[in-house]
């Protein structure tokens, strides 16, 4: 797993150690850097973040800072050291909370969001749903879902769609939140 584009190019990331965790590979998170706009001095939030791999991209193209929440011990210890290894603690916070909690008092708002709850678990449109009622996300701010192609986003998020792509075990559903 690596950096893809932008100032940290290249850069190896670890991963977070075992079989819990399911990391974004390089094609799905090319897929999804090429469909986004440009992340320039954009505010991200990365849940149940894992290695911190998508935050940490979106700052190597540009976002002004990120913020990564997971409530794995493995995973904000792989965070922590993703950080450091590219030295870019400045302009991260991250998080040791459950997605929920977190979302429920936060009071930042943010310019995209990445979404990458563990499949089958029911947690997508539940943590959409908290997203837009605790107005986590900017008006015009973007949802970047990865989830199974078996757990559908509900009906009343079908709008937001502008983009989807599945694989045989990922799909990726990006909203864009004009209004909600």
């Amino acid at each position: 797993m690596r950096i893809i584009t932008g100032k940290f190019k290249r850069n190896q990331l670890f991963t977070v150690p075992g079989k819990t965790t399911r990391p974004t590979t390089d094609f799905i998170k090319e897929v999804i850097f090429s469909v986004l706009d440009n992340c320039t001095g954009k505010k991200v939030l990365d849940l149940f973040s894992g290695s911190g791999n998508l935050a940490l991209e979106a700052l190597s193209q540009g976002a002004s800072h990120v913020e990564m929440v997971d409530m794995a011990d493995k995973a904000i210890k792989t965070i922590k050291r993703n950080v450091e290894k590219l030295g870019c603690s400045d302009q991260c916070r991250i998080a040791r909370k459950r997605v929920s909690s977190y979302l429920a008092g936060c009071t930042d708002q943010f310019d995209l969001i990445f979404l990458d709850p563990p499949y089958q678990k029911n947690l997508v449109n539940r943590t959409v749903e908290l997203i837009v009622e605790n107005e986590i996300i900017t008006i015009d701010g973007t949802v970047v879902v990865e989830h199974s192609p078996k757990e559908k986003l509900d009906a009343k998020w079908q709008k937001f769609v502008t983009f989807t792509k599945s694989t045989s075990t990922t799909q990726i559903s990006i909203l864009h939140m004009e209004e909600f």
